[in-house]
């Protein structure tokens, strides 16, 4: 653990242009620090985005999916204990994203109420509304 900690402390990334017909040089930027996130292009990103997503699992009391960047809670909702439950699990989601800097695509996120038993109820995700649905496309 203490070789990730110094390999993601200070590091630093900038951008780089290709040379133009204007000009036959190329542009770099200015680098800066990077505050959040996992080094693209590495060979340990994909290690760190794992661990980064699996942390995840922590905050929820139901169950959830997860297939690369993309994640879903689920469980049986008869009562309003059951609706209630959810939504508290929606909003340590919520927290836990502003906390590591990794947003939800709210305008992405889907309610889908299965079985003539399911209570239709009513999420949200930083007070939107999320849209209700009879079918979506799943990747995973």
């Amino acid at each position: 653990m203490e070789l990730l900690v110094i390999y993601l402390c200070g590091l630093k990334v900038g951008c780089q242009t290709e040379s133009c017909e204007l000009c036959s040089m190329d542009v770099f930027s200015e680098w800066t620090d990077v505050m959040s996130g996992v080094p693209q292009g590495s060979v340990l990103g994909p290690l760190l985005f794992v661990m980064f997503v699996n942390a995840i699992d922590d905050c929820v009391a139901g169950k959830i999916l997860k297939f690369a960047d993309d994640a879903k809670i689920y469980g049986t909702v008869i009562s309003a204990e059951d609706v209630s439950a959810l939504q508290s699990d929606l909003s340590s989601l919520v927290a836990w994203s502003k906390e590591w800097q990794m947003l939800f695509n709210v305008e992405k996120c889907k309610v889908m109420h299965i079985g003539c038993n399911s209570v239709q109820a009513e999420y949200v995700i930083n007070t939107v509304k999320l849209e209700c649905v009879s079918d979506e496309k799943d990747l995973g």
